[in-house]
């Protein structure tokens, strides 16, 4: 295990977690990395550490540069368990190392984590000196913790980002060179929906502070190295924490025998006798963490289910739970479905979508049994019209 030179005395000394598949109920379907700076300077310095299982491996990678008893200073941007889960560790190693975070909250959930240590609590606006180097800190509280802060390197013009501008993407190149745009940023989008997105005000005040350094390179605590696409990446946050919708719908469903499914379809063919481009997705194939992607830049969402047992089939729930703690705004809605005989499932579907404060733009669309011919072109009718002709 070998330390990544990003510039002459600072090292990317991090772990590869390849068979990570789920974070937090959010599917990672190409894994991650936990990413770990080491920086060689009067004062040697580790900005975060591992999830705590990668601490042999973070460990490992710092000894190829210099003996882990020399690092006097941690820098903790995060107290969650993925960066900070090796500090227990480089205590045990070295005793007298001293970590900095941030003010009050760092501090705090460091100790109630991890017991008692020697902290130095950071203030935002306030620097810290490692000879050559000054590292400069600003709190960016619940982007996507309350303790959360980054650290700006002047002299190397590095930010060491944290969370903001990641992704979860193990892959053998630490840096944005040469790899395909199309995953990396699919990969940066599905980050911002299942994690950052509900800060996006947050966000958007931390991009204010971003425009006024100068960065040459930003380091972020999962993911690639930004080092080519910096602009880009910038670009891109700015453009997601805007929130700006696009006139995309996007249909979310279960079925039991095809009749939800058939309604489904349908409302998709509304959407688009309006030109609006529209996406399904049956929920036994697809997961809520890949579909909030798109929820996140759609105008419109349809979600439907088929009545079972009196209440909602269990994965239209579940999406709804997971969508529910994601915030997401001003976006329009129809819950549809069929029924045997009950039929409570769509008005918990619709009663669901109007506590998340989104707006109906359609009445419920509920179907006894199969629909026929003239029970869909009826949905569709339905759909385009109460769409309006203010649209495409």
């Amino acid at each position: 295990m070998q330390a990544v030179k990003l510039r002459d005395n600072i090292y990317w000394v991090g772990a590869i977690d390849w068979n990570l598949r789920n974070f937090h109920g959010y599917e990672t379907g190409r894994g991650s990395t936990y990413n770990a700076y080491l920086i060689i300077d009067e004062h040697i310095t580790l900005i975060d550490t591992v999830k705590a299982e990668f601490a042999s491996e973070m460990i490992e990678r710092i000894e190829s540069v210099v003996p882990v008893d020399k690092i006097e200073y941690i820098i903790s941007n995060h107290v969650e368990p993925d960066h900070s889960g090796a500090i227990p560790e480089m205590i045990k190693l070295n005793p007298d190392v001293t970590v900095l975070t941030s003010f009050p909250s760092g501090d705090k959930g460091l100790r109630m984590y991890y017991g008692d240590m020697n902290t130095k609590p950071m203030r935002s606006g306030e620097s810290f000196s490692t000879g050559r180097y000054t590292f400069n800190f600003v709190t960016t509280p619940m982007v996507h913790w309350p303790d959360n802060m980054v650290t700006y390197l002047a002299e190397e013009k590095i930010l060491f980002s944290n969370d903001a501008f990641g992704e979860h993407y193990a892959t053998l190149e630490r840096f944005d060179t040469g790899l395909d745009e199309s995953i990396l940023f699919y990969e940066v989008e599905k980050y911002y929906a299942n994690i950052v997105q509900p800060y996006s005000q947050q966000v958007r005040g931390v991009m204010k502070i971003v425009d006024t350094l100068d960065i040459s390179m930003i380091a972020p605590s999962h993911g690639v190295i930004w080092r080519d696409k910096v602009d880009k990446i910038i670009a891109k946050y700015k453009e997601m924490s805007e929130e700006t919708l696009t006139d995309r719908a996007v249909v979310v469903y279960d079925t039991m025998w095809k009749s939800t499914e058939k309604i489904a379809k349908a409302i998709a063919d509304g959407f688009e006798r309006k030109g609006i481009k529209v996406k399904l997705f049956d929920l036994k194939i697809n997961h809520e963490s890949n579909i909030i992607v798109d929820v996140m830049k759609s105008k419109y969402i349809a979600v439907g289910s088929p009545t079972l047992n009196n209440t909602m089939m269990p994965n239209v729930a579940k999406f709804l739970t997971y969508m529910q703690g994601l915030t997401l705004k001003n976006k329009k809605y129809v819950a549809f479905g069929s029924y045997g005989w009950g039929g409570q499932s769509i008005a918990l579907v619709d009663r669901c979508l109007e506590e998340m404060k989104l707006t109906r733009f359609a009445d419920m669309i509920r179907v006894q049994y199969r629909p026929d011919k003239e029970t869909l072109d009826s949905v569709r009718e339905k759909i385009a019209g109460a769409l309006g002709d203010t649209l495409i």
